[in-house]
């Protein structure tokens, strides 16, 4: 397959300039997730769902260092630029620990709806990396790439699992505040 990285002019293509920074942004996202996850894990309720956090930040870690193997296979150095969407999900997250009660059910279902928009965002952003790697000619690193995409479709699953197994009952039988 042809490498499209240049341009006609011979400097790199604006489609790899774009793919740099959409490397940057889940770069920087990682990280955050890093810091982020511990939280959500100390704050959940359930036992399950605490252990999924906990999986899920030993992943994360390994997705940052992917990361960083992706950007030398790519001659680059890793660096990040904020992830806007990353941080918003993130302090909606933190706003849901906040606003509901410790030790709650409730609590569970916002740290899933939270941990399951981060997760498909995500995915989207590693679905999109995997393609346009594979456009460029850069297939090993489509396929490095596409090991964090495939972990994050798995955590997005055992999510929602978690919920339908027993965290949106235990919600839905827990009395309203007066």
């Amino acid at each position: 397959m042809e490498t499209n990285t240049m341009n006609a002019t011979g400097s790199k293509s604006k489609l790899w300039e774009f793919f740099v920074d959409q490397l940057r942004d889940i770069y920087w996202a990682e990280k955050k997730l890093v810091k982020t996850l511990p939280k959500m894990e100390e704050a959940a309720t359930s036992g399950e769902l605490r252990n999924a956090f906990s999986t899920h930040l030993e992943q994360t870690r390994q997705h940052v260092l992917r990361l960083e193997d992706v950007f030398r296979m790519m001659g680059l150095e890793a660096e990040s630029s904020k992830c806007a969407a990353m941080a918003g999900i993130v302090d909606e997250g933190s706003d849901i620990i906040d606003e509901t009660d410790e030790g709650s059910a409730q609590r569970d279902v916002g740290l899933i709806f939270a941990g399951q928009k981060a997760e498909h965002y995500e995915i989207a952003t590693y679905g999109g990396l995997v393609q346009l790697a594979k456009t460029m000619g850069y297939n090993d690193v489509g396929q490095v790439l596409e090991q964090t995409l495939s972990e994050e479709k798995e955590t997005d699953i055992m999510l929602t699992q978690i919920a339908e197994r027993h965290v949106n009952y235990h919600a839905s039988r827990e009395p309203q505040e007066a």
